[in-house]
């Protein structure tokens, strides 16, 4: 998973959004932004905590 994707679902949403979830598979919206909330982990993380 360490490949940053541009999702709905990993967006910062906007009341003003007209484009959510009409996005087929592939294209990027141009309005996308990332939200800061969702902390990314690396492989490593997830690694580690697939062994505990």
């Amino acid at each position: 998973m360490g490949e940053n994707k541009v999702l709905c679902i990993v967006c910062a949403w906007r009341a003003t959004c007209q484009k959510q979830f009409s996005m087929k598979a592939g294209q990027k919206c141009a309005e996308f932004v990332r939200d800061v909330s969702i902390k990314e982990t690396s492989e490593k993380e997830e690694e580690e905590k697939k062994m505990e």
